[in-house]
């Protein structure tokens, strides 16, 4: 499936849950598959920490290029793009082509760096719902999302319950927990403290962070992946495959290797600035907060079906997480389904083509392309 990337301009201010609002903005986006005569096919998937608006397909003459979530999504696929109209799009603050702390500031001129206004979950989700109003599609047929992404999902059911006929929330959290967030925060302080960061305008100086971003890039990998995955891809194998060197500094293991891998890989293409602002979008993210810590009712204006899909090994955002949304959606009765798969990839199972996740998620847009017939 060959793609191409699409953007739209906003002139309107976008305010925001911090305070200030952005305004002339851009949002890159991305779509799959054809918009129906009545508008009612359309799905939006939002994106994690790293990913962005290019969630399946490739672009024309870059076979390199495919999207993130492309064992999902695309013709024939659990989400068939020949039945739905996919749309993915990528959010305020992020390095991928919307509006973020890489441009211009219209108010001064100059380049947004750490001047760029914090966002919320819920800042874009309002964003996404104006360029689904400059689409003309008044109601989604699903919004789905995994991680980050199925905070969005469940955002949009409380935000804009009319315009969500159903919601599919994968490997997520109602919020994160204090481990989490102390996972979030030492990754952020390793890009803080770099001494080329530059209080978060070091596009000035001509320079990027890069330390600080392969050791967050690090710390989240590690996250990401469960023990069982580890040991069986690693283990405690040297580099070398010989006897230790005994040095505290040499790159000893190949977990070590593979670690220093992924971080410099990560540091060639994200902004740190945007670490900085989605990792605490997802610290932000807790629609009890307003009701007294209650998820029940926070959970009460949704009128959604939802389908809710955990993996056993994701230690980060646990099965007990999803089991918390799936009792306060019961205390509310809301239709829905639960899967707890039993995968050994951690949190990463999410992106992954296991069977019976897919058969899963197949099944559930199989139904809601029937009530489309």
């Amino acid at each position: 499936m060959i793609v191409s990337p699409q953007s739209m301009s906003f002139s309107q201010p976008l305010p925001l849950r911090s305070g200030p609002s952005v305004r002339d903005y851009i949002l890159a986006f991305e779509t799959y598959g054809t918009l129906n005569a009545d508008r009612s096919n359309a799905v939006l998937i939002c994106h994690a920490l790293n990913a962005s608006h290019h969630v399946a397909g490739q672009y024309e003459g870059q076979p390199d290029s495919t999207g993130w979530w492309d064992t999902m999504i695309g013709p024939g696929k659990p989400v068939d793009t020949e039945r739905f109209f996919v749309i993915g799009v990528n959010n305020l603050g992020s390095c991928f082509g919307s509006t973020g702390p890489m441009h211009v500031n219209p108010d001064t001129g100059k380049v947004y760096g750490a001047d760029f206004p914090v966002v919320t979950v819920e800042d874009w989700v309002d964003a996404q719902a104006r360029l689904l109003d400059a689409m003309g599609i008044a109601q989604l047929a699903a919004v789905m999302g995994g991680s980050l992404g199925g905070m969005q999902a469940l955002s949009w059911t409380l935000l804009y319950p009319q315009r969500v006929r159903h919601a599919v929330v994968v490997a997520s959290a109602p919020n994160l927990t204090a481990e989490n967030i102390a996972f979030n925060e030492v990754a952020r302080r390793a890009i803080v403290t770099d001494p080329d960061f530059h209080g978060g305008h070091f596009y000035e100086h001509g320079v990027v962070p890069k330390r600080g971003l392969r050791i967050a890039r690090m710390i989240g990998h590690i996250t990401y992946l469960s023990d069982d995955v580890m040991n069986e891809k690693f283990g405690r194998q040297l580099r070398r495959g010989v006897g230790p060197r005994y040095s505290t500094q040499d790159v000893e293991f190949q977990i070590e290797s593979y670690l220093r891998h992924q971080g410099d890989k990560f540091s060639e293409y994200f902004d740190a600035n945007t670490y900085l602002l989605i990792t605490r979008a997802l610290d932000y993210f807790d629609p009890a907060l307003a009701h007294e810590g209650s998820l029940s009712r926070a959970l009460a204006p949704a009128l959604a079906n939802f389908l809710l899909v955990s993996f056993t090994t994701d230690w980060r955002f646990a099965p007990r997480r999803s089991r918390e949304i799936v009792k306060a959606l019961l205390d509310n009765r809301r239709g829905l389904s639960y899967a707890e798969i039993e995968a050994p990839h951690g949190h990463d199972a999410f992106l992954l083509e296991d069977p019976r996740y897919m058969g899963v998620v197949r099944a559930y847009f199989e139904r809601i392309a029937r009530e489309l017939a």
